[in-house]
């Protein structure tokens, strides 16, 4: 139903009589989409402008014989050509109401793509376990489930999932700082928590907890053995924390990975990524230069064993093996790609903060080396939210405690609001989160307007069962009742509808998001506007009772609106409300 996809296999179909002898026709940057101005038709393509050159011709020569050849098309009402050689097609009135039947006939599965084979990891949060999850996380979240709801609606398999950083020294400053908090509960002044360990009063039950388990015992122990205890209790709390915090989000991951399990074993698993990759050639040992400008952390000017990354495409080559014999935290994410990639993914979609981006082509260097070019590493960067309240900005610290929790933005404004307003910028843009602005009721409140949208939707339908019209299911015995739909913004919104296929293929594949949101936002504007239309001109009304007729088409056109603006909201995770108060 990818009107944009049928209309560029027609294009090329156009195009096949036309290929000079002897030559072939490349038609991988021929393309269909809508015109940038809508007076310019229907739809435009690029075909006379990228052929050209390979048909020895001048564009414009060519777009005249593509465009008698698409002439003969009964959908096409017209075709002209602008500029040095672009193709505009306007389709006739016919095609877009057979159009809307076949989108209601689809229903909620319009959009939906074909299984595709593919097997995508989608890893995202991965939040260090140390701590109650605050806004900086929520976009992330957000991003990473929306990417990974698009990818299963466009008929991938998808498997969300969840990096424990449950190895790295940071989880032993948890520990510590619980062990603290155990003291406490025990009644030992602890006095001001010292620097270095994490403060907050989310630990006080973590503390209470280890009181009540072990009572005293472990007091007066070497910390070599009540650390491991504590950690593991710690971690565990503050996942179970997380888990919570996630669910009021509405973000559920399939799979938790303990990066811990990398290191078991001496580390076994780091080890056979490492052998694995040394038989292929791309481990070796030596130095690296001094890094331009701040020093790494995992950089020694001594030899060491390495990565030989750039020859996959990386800007450096990567240390595995410090000269201490220790493993690098990249060695960890190295075999924890090959993992993925033993599991079955073709695909591993990485969502990040900004300030991971120097991770993008190591990651898509390991996924070269390993697979062979097989499976690929895709990563998302989200940049900072910057929260706002009556004006001013709030300020958030982990170490301090002094920091607004991912819990506490849900509560205060909801969880569609959070959800919407995280993906209405692109991800690697900053964005601005108004605690006032995301509940406030006006078109100017992006998830109020589109929730309206469906909410007037439905409120169009209980009009219309007082006024004692029905609303047929629309099969393809239902294409005449439509018929009579034809003014301009009837059929604008059908154009508008006609965009979503495309726009879930597209927004799927770019892993970006943010498209969907904007999408449901201009449909919504378009549904608004022609709601006004009838207030001004009672002949455009969607029900109007001396139109019995008219009407019922007029209300499967509304029908359709309803359910793409359901199925854009679900994929959003938002809910499509059928009053707003």
């Amino acid at each position: 139903m990818n009107i944009f996809a049928d209309f560029e296999n027609r294009v090329k179909k156009a195009v096949q009589p036309l290929v000079p002898e002897g030559k072939e026709a490349d038609f991988t940057r021929v393309a269909v989409e809508p015109p940038r101005d809508a007076a310019h038709g229907d739809l435009a393509t690029n075909a006379a402008m990228v052929l050209a050159k390979g048909f020895s011709m001048k564009p414009r020569d060519l777009a005249e014989r593509i465009v008698a050849a698409l002439g003969a098309d009964p959908d096409i009402e017209t075709v002209s050509i602008a500029g040095p050689g672009f193709i505009n097609m306007t389709l006739r009135p016919a095609f877009w109401t057979d159009h809307l039947a076949q989108l209601l006939n689809a229903g909620r599965n319009y959009g939906r793509g074909a299984a595709t084979g593919r097997k995508i990891n989608v890893e995202y949060v991965s939040a260090n376990p140390t701590g109650p999850m605050h806004v900086g996380h929520t976009r992330g979240a957000v991003v990473g489930d929306v990417i990974a709801r698009l990818a299963a609606f466009a008929g991938d398999d998808v498997t969300r999932e969840y990096y424990i950083n449950d190895a790295g020294e940071q989880v032993n400053v948890l520990a510590r700082s619980a062990y603290l908090r155990y003291r406490e509960a025990l009644g030992q002044e602890i006095g001001e928590i010292p620097a270095g360990l994490y403060p907050g009063d989310y630990l006080k039950p973590v503390g209470a907890a280890l009181a009540e388990e072990f009572s005293d015992t472990l007091l007066g122990r070497d910390e070599t053995e009540w650390l491991p205890i504590v950690r593991d209790r710690a971690v565990e709390a503050m996942m179970a924390m997380i888990r919570a915090d996630l669910k009021l989000l509405g973000v559920e991951h399939e799979v938790f990975f303990s990066e811990r399990t990398l290191h078991d074993a001496d580390g076994g698993r780091i080890a056979e990524a490492i052998a694995d990759l040394r038989a292929k050639g791309f481990v070796y040992q030596g130095t690296l230069e001094p890094p331009k400008g701040k020093v790494v952390e995992d950089w020694e000017d001594r030899e060491q064993t390495l990565l030989r990354s750039t020859e996959v495409g990386d800007d450096q080559d990567r240390p595995l093996i410090k000269s201490s014999g220790a493993y690098t935290y990249f060695a960890a994410d190295v075999a924890y790609f090959r993992d993925k990639y033993e599991r079955g993914f073709s695909e591993m979609v990485y969502v990040l903060g900004a300030d991971h981006g120097g991770y993008v082509k190591r990651l898509e260097a390991v996924a070269k080396a390993i697979s062979g070019g097989a499976a690929k590493a895709d990563c998302v960067l989200c940049q900072l939210v910057k929260l706002y309240r009556d004006g001013e900005p709030v300020k958030m610290s982990k170490r301090s405690g002094d920091f607004v929790t991912l819990a506490e933005v849900v509560e205060e404004v909801g969880r569609d609001p959070v959800r919407f307003m995280m993906l209405y910028r692109k991800s690697d843009a900053p964005l601005d989160f108004d605690f006032k602005k995301v509940t406030e009721q006006s078109k100017d409140n992006p998830v109020f307007y589109v929730q309206y949208a469906y909410a007037r939707a439905a409120s169009i339908f209980r009009q219309a069962a007082e006024a004692g019209l029905t609303i047929p299911e629309y099969d393809k015995t239902g294409v005449a009742a439509l018929q009579g739909l034809g003014d301009v913004g009837e059929i604008g919104l059908i154009r508008k509808l006609a965009e979503f296929p495309r726009l879930i293929g597209q927004a799927a594949e770019a892993k970006e998001p943010h498209r969907l949101a904007f999408y449901l936002n201009d449909l919504a504007a378009a549904f608004h506007g022609q709601y006004n239309r009838g207030k001004d001109l009672p002949d455009l009304r969607f029900v109007n009772q001396d139109q019995p007729e008219l009407s019922i088409a007029r209300l499967g056109l509304v029908k359709a609106v309803a359910t793409v603006l359901f199925v854009g909201l679900d994929l959003i995770g938002a809910d499509a409300p059928e009053e707003m108060r």
